[in-house]
């Protein structure tokens, strides 16, 4: 088992003070918006592995150093059997499929969508058929992964997810009185729902840029007037004055989860996270189709064709408590699954040995794994069939695979 030293990145909108906050830092005045516990190229995890806790797949002359601060890439790299265990790499191959983070939201982030595998694996074969760069600032599929995501709350934490009823999202739209989001109204309320929403988000997205501008501004400052429901919009408008992304996210169910309560991200469902604290898991890829908020490139033909135009009901997580004090949140995905111990003070110890990898990330109180002591915001990484009781007192989230 080793501690995790990870990385903090400093996304423009991340929250300044929710992660020093857990952590017991001080603010550095910067944002902080992500910490990633994982194997991801971007910023993998770092451990110290003593010469004393090797084996033949960690000594000199296996991949990486015998002793000294090594990436979990690199551990893995070694050795992916014994780390992440031989199902586990039958299933997913020899690497760790899945990121974990703490998400802390000070600004709205980007409006987007994720494709399925099958999507990915065409998408990704397209681009390296025709020569994309993979660091083209018009590439699309960064790699050939499916991206489901997971987001628990530690806070009160806002959202955007899935498309809200048509006849719904016409009358938060009409209510602003813009005369250019008229033509919007009307499509939303003639036309059958997917038709009604595919053809919105078009015209959204295809929109004359100086024309929407006018309309963004117009509608923004309707929001902040009228205050209500209409107020999240008028929180992103400032943010992002003039983007047509805006208007695009009165087309989705405003979700607000409570502390606990956590949001399933499929495929083809576009989504934007607004503000809070949250332990985020994912499949481990960078594919990102972005539908507004953000000056990056749209690639709206392709988004077309990955946005599942259908309205559905937000969906919000609550974990499902098992004998053995674990709470599940329960996804239909195989790439990570999240759960989590709130651990009462004199509880017995509970031991989470498994046949698969684990990430275990304390958020609150002192608890125990094996002989490491976790304070919040602090994790370790347990390969493979290596024994670990869990114990003290506290809340530690554990993220695993399902194989």
């Amino acid at each position: 088992m080793d501690r995790l030293s990870n990385t903090v990145r400093p996304y423009a909108w991340g929250s300044t003070t929710a992660i020093p906050e857990l952590l017991g830092t001080a603010p550095t005045g910067e944002p902080q918006a992500e910490m990633w516990m994982g194997a991801h190229p971007g910023a993998p995890s770092r451990l110290t592995r003593p010469a004393a806790s090797g084996s033949a797949g960690h000594a000199s002359g296996s991949a990486g150093p015998a002793t000294g601060e090594q990436t979990l890439t690199d551990v893995i790299d070694a050795d992916p059997e014994r780390e992440l265990g031989s199902a586990t790499v039958r299933t997913f191959g020899p690497r760790l499929p899945f990121l974990l983070k703490l998400l802390a939201a000070g600004a709205p982030l980007s409006l987007q969508v994720h494709p399925d595998l099958e999507q990915a694996q065409q998408g990704y074969a397209d681009e390296e058929r025709r020569g994309v760069p993979l660091d083209a600032p018009h590439r699309t599929y960064k790699d050939a992964n499916h991206k489901p995501e997971l987001i628990c709350a530690l806070t009160p934490f806002d959202g955007l997810c899935g498309f809200r009823r048509p006849a719904e999202a016409a009358d938060l739209i009409a209510a602003l009185g813009v005369d250019s989001l008229k033509p919007y109204v009307d499509l939303l309320r003639a036309s059958p729902e997917d038709r009604a929403l595919r053809e919105v988000l078009t015209a959204i997205l295809t929109a004359d840029p100086d024309e929407m501008t006018h309309t963004v501004a117009e509608a923004a400052e309707a929001a902040e007037r009228l205050g209500g429901a209409h107020a999240p919009y008028a929180q992103i408008a400032r943010h992002y004055p003039g983007d047509p992304g805006v208007i695009a996210a009165m087309l989705l169910n405003h979700v607000q989860l409570q502390p606990g309560e956590a949001m399933f991200l499929g495929a083809g469902v576009p989504h934007a996270y607004l503000d809070g604290l949250g332990v985020e898991i994912m499949a481990n890829s960078d594919n990102v189709l972005r539908c507004g908020l953000t000056p990056k490139h749209i690639d709206v033909p392709e988004l077309l064709r990955i946005v599942r135009f259908e309205a559905t009901e937000p969906a919000v997580l609550r974990p499902e408590a098992a004998p053995t004090g674990e709470e599940l949140y329960e996804t239909p995905v195989d790439e990570f699954r999240l759960s989590r111990y709130v651990l009462p003070p004199g509880g017995a110890p509970v031991d989470l040995t498994a046949a698969t990898p684990q990430i275990l990330l304390c958020t609150a109180g002192a608890p125990r794994a094996g002989q490491i002591a976790l304070a919040p915001g602090e994790s370790v990484f347990v390969p493979a069939d290596e024994t670990v009781e869990v114990a003290g007192t506290g809340t530690l989230f554990r993220a695993t695979v399902v194989v």
